[in-house]
This record gives C-alpha cells, structure tokens and sequence, in this order.
C-alpha cells in the first residue's frame, strides 16, 4: 500500500475541520443555555456535577430555568449572545453535513482499503503503543510500524476517533432527541439515562477537542512542512508551499466563522429559514412518525419538577385560581365541523381519563420525570370534527410573553402549534392533573398540553383556546409559535 493520501481523503479532511469548528461552537452555545451537567434525570438544582456559570439562583422566590441561562461570547459559543434557537440551528445543520461527509469518509476508506491503515491486526500494537507514548515523553519520534505511515499510538488514536468516538458522538446526540426516547425508553436506559447521554455527549466533545490539541502537536513535532505537504499535496513534497496552503485555509476557517457569526447575530430569521428548510424535512421523514411509549414506574417520578415560564399575571386569572378554576372554559374552534366549549369539569368527566408517567425534555437540556392526566387530544379531534383544510392546531394561551421573556422583541399572548398528525399521538395528552394531584399552576393550571415527542417549550401551558387553521404564516411572525417568532426556536423540534 502506498503512503500518500488520496485526494478525496484530503478533501474530507478540510471538511471535517469546518464542521467540527461550528458543531463545537454550537453545542457550548447549546449548553450556556442550561450550563450545568447532571448525572440524574431529575435535573434536581444543586445536584449538578459540572457548573459553567457563576449564577447563585434564589431559594426565597419562584425562578424559572430561563433565568439561568448565561450569554456565551461569540469568541467561543455560536453565535453567542443568549441565542439558543440559532445554535440548535447551526448544530444541527452542521450534524447533518459532519455525518454525511463521515459516512462518505467510512465509505471510501473500505473501497480503497484505506481502512487497514487504521485498524490493527495483532494486539502487540498495545504494548507498542504505550512504548510509542514513553518515546514521545523522552522527547524522541517512534518508528512507524512495519508496512504503514503511523506509529502504533497514531494508529490506535486515528482508529478510535473514526470508529469510536464519532459514533459514539452520534448515539449519545440521538439518545437526547425526545421522539427517539419516547418510541425507545429503552435507548435511553442504554446510556443510564437522558441526563447521562447528555454528560457523556459532552465529554465526546472534550475527547475531540482534546485529539485536535493533541494532533496539531504532533503535527508540530513531526515537522510541520512535510506533515502538512501530505494532507495538502498527498505526499511529503512542496513543505513550504504547504505550510501556506494550510495557514491560507486555517485563516479561511476563521472568516468564514466570523461572518458566519456576524450574519447571524445581524439576519438570524434568514438562518431560521434557510436552515429550517432543510432540517425540517430530515426531522419529518426521521422523527415526525414516532410516537410515545414511555411508561416510567412510580419510583421514577421526579420530586420536584423544574419550572420553565411564569404563570398569567393578569386579574381574571388570579380570580379564576382562587376559585379552583370553576369558572374556566376552553374554545375549541376554528376549521371544524362542530366548534365546542369545555368547563374544567368536563374535562374531568370524560369517559375517558388517560395517565402516563413519562420523560419531559425542556429545549435547554434539563429532564424530569412526571405523571401526568388528562383528556387524550385525539378525543376532542375526534368530537369537533376538522374540516379537510385543516392542518393545524394552535394553542392560545393566558401567559404574558412582556413578563415571561422581556428581553425578547415581541410581546403579547403566548402561543404554540403543532400540526393535525401529532394531535393523534396516543400519548398527546390535555393534562389538568401532575402527580395524582390537581395540576400546580406553576406548571399550567388548569390545563396544559403534553406532546412527549417534542421538547417542553411546545407543551403550551395555562391554555385558553384550540384553533384549528390550514396555516399558520399569517399568524404572529408565521414561524409556527411566540417562541419560534421571536427567539427563533424550531417549529418541529423532535430533537
């Protein structure tokens, strides 16, 4: 086998270096959002193992996790700046090209046998190995090994990144997606938990940037020029003009992150659409489908569920919560056959009561475990009759956005949609009980939506009116919800 690198091998390789850069940036950009690391689902505040953030929350007044958000520095995060919807935006965009751009790597690799260079053949590479490592420590080169370009140690680490680690990062990136945790509890027990697949994604990302720190050295110390003229030119041939190339191409990589930052600070619903397009149709045709079966037992509820939003802060509310809600209706309307209204008590005297103990997933990374009851949403489609426009559902709220998010551009009623396939879920739920007791209102009294294939900031709370409409465009930014309009979150957020 000849020495040289291929030219697609070269081509992957510079690739990958951009996806990697903004997948990093993204996912811290991902992880200010909620910047503490747990090894339990229940999220419990102060049983964190890992902090990235100064922030001491009350323990005298009610807080919601949005205000233990931190804003990142575009230096580092993408795009920094408390932005969360255009990092999970970049994140997932750049996932797609990095696994596409893997599987076409992988792929090349076994059908020109490049693959031998990286998988061993006897475990006598092991002890080489660790000779490789006490070698290098007396500041000397180890010899290759017989027949290849690498040394044992080169070739274990390049090995374990391309087959372990990547892999491992795409397992660990699935097992965080509610629709695959609600359709496979099982995956999730897999890992020891959402929380655990969340700790270990993480130190994935440590271990890669740790083998990036580590293979620029070795680059270094290898010699620069000719180790740069293989990946450049395929060969040890030209070093100098490799070295420019290869600080040309790294300076590449700087601007283009840099207006990449900058045009998305400056034009982030352009990002939302261009890449929604795109990202929206990957979920449907992978994720949409799924449906919950998730049937956690009693031992498992979370003691104390995490508040996300604050509850209606309006007159008629607080009047309606004194009274036990005896007073609330709900509108169903819109595209239907037979618009209907509910009191609270109907609700509760439906033939039939639904309960089921599943995983909640806040948007930021947090989980609990609860159980919840209700009326199953496919009952009150089912009475109300939509007409064959219909394709969607939309959730007016009685939550103040001024209040709940006053950073954000947009104020006034709270609202989410969903569309007509997901209303049939088996467990897509109108819960007005959490924990066998009658639902707090911190947590949407006197009725909320559950959707446990979605994350939780589409489970609109404290609801006030069902609207069945063909389309959402024309309704606040035509984005498909309050936060997807004016945070730039996902309307289909499966992952």
């Amino acid at each position: 086998m000849e020495f040289g690198y291929p030219w697609w091998l070269r081509i992957e390789h510079f690739a990958n270096i951009i996806f990697m850069v903004f997948l990093i940036r993204s996912g811290l950009e991902i992880l200010a959002t909620h910047p503490k690391l747990y090894w339990s689902d229940d999220s419990r505040p102060g049983s964190e193992w890992g902090r990235f953030t100064k922030k001491v929350m009350p323990k005298d007044k009610l807080y919601d996790t949005l205000d233990e958000e931190e804003s990142y520095s575009s230096l580092v995060s993408m795009p920094g700046h408390k932005m969360l919807g255009m990092g999970r935006h970049w994140h997932f965009i750049t996932v797609l090209g990095w696994i596409m751009t893997g599987i076409i790597y992988v792929a090349l690799l076994f059908i020109t046998g490049q693959y031998h260079r990286y998988v061993p053949y006897s475990w006598e590479v092991f002890p080489r190995a660790w000779q490789d490592i006490v070698t290098y420590l007396s500041f000397d080169l180890p010899p290759t090994l017989p027949g290849q370009p690498f040394n044992a140690i080169q070739q274990l680490s390049y090995g374990a990144v391309i087959f372990i680690l990547a892999p491992f990062q795409i397992l660990t990136g699935a097992a965080q997606s509610p629709a695959i945790e609600a359709r496979f509890p099982w995956f999730v027990r897999l890992w020891g938990g959402r929380q655990w697949a969340r700790s270990l994604h993480f130190f994935g990302l440590l271990a890669f940037v740790g083998f990036i720190v580590i293979h620029l050295l070795m680059v270094t110390v290898h010699g620069f020029g000719p180790e740069t003229a293989k990946i450049v030119f395929g060969r040890e041939e030209h070093p100098v003009w490799a070295m420019l190339i290869t600080f040309a191409a790294l300076i590449g990589v700087v601007i283009l992150n840099v207006i990449a930052t900058k045009y998305t600070l400056s034009h982030p619903r352009n990002i939302q659409r261009w890449f929604g397009a795109v990202i929206m149709k990957v979920r449907r045709l992978g994720l949409h489908p799924l449906t919950s079966r998730q049937n956690y037992s009693k031992s498992e509820l979370t003691p104390e569920h995490r508040v996300n939003g604050k509850p209606p802060d309006v007159d008629s509310y607080k009047i309606m919560a004194a009274h036990d809600f005896v007073d609330y209706t709900i509108e169903v309307g819109g595209l239907v056959e037979r618009p209907m209204t509910f009191t609270l008590e109907d609700l509760r005297t439906f033939p039939t009561k639904q309960t089921q103990r599943v995983l909640h997933n806040c948007v930021q990374g947090w989980t609990s475990i609860g159980e919840w009851s209700g009326i199953p949403l496919r009952q009150i489609v089912e009475l109300v009759k939509p007409l064959p426009e219909a394709r969607h559902l939309v959730f007016w709220t009685m939550q103040d956005t001024e209040r709940d998010e006053p950073s954000a551009e947009g104020v006034g009623q709270f609202y989410e949609t969903i569309d007509l396939d997901l209303a049939y879920h088996p467990q897509t739920l109108l819960a007005y009980e959490m924990n066998g007791e009658p639902l707090p209102i911190k947590h949407g009294a006197p009725l909320r939506l559950r959707l446990e294939t979605q994350v939780g900031f589409k489970m609109a709370k404290w609801i006030e009116r069902i609207e069945f409409v063909s389309d959402y465009s024309q309704i606040g930014e035509g984005m498909g919800g309050w936060r997807e309009d004016n945070v730039f979150y996902d309307q289909d957020v499966g992952i």
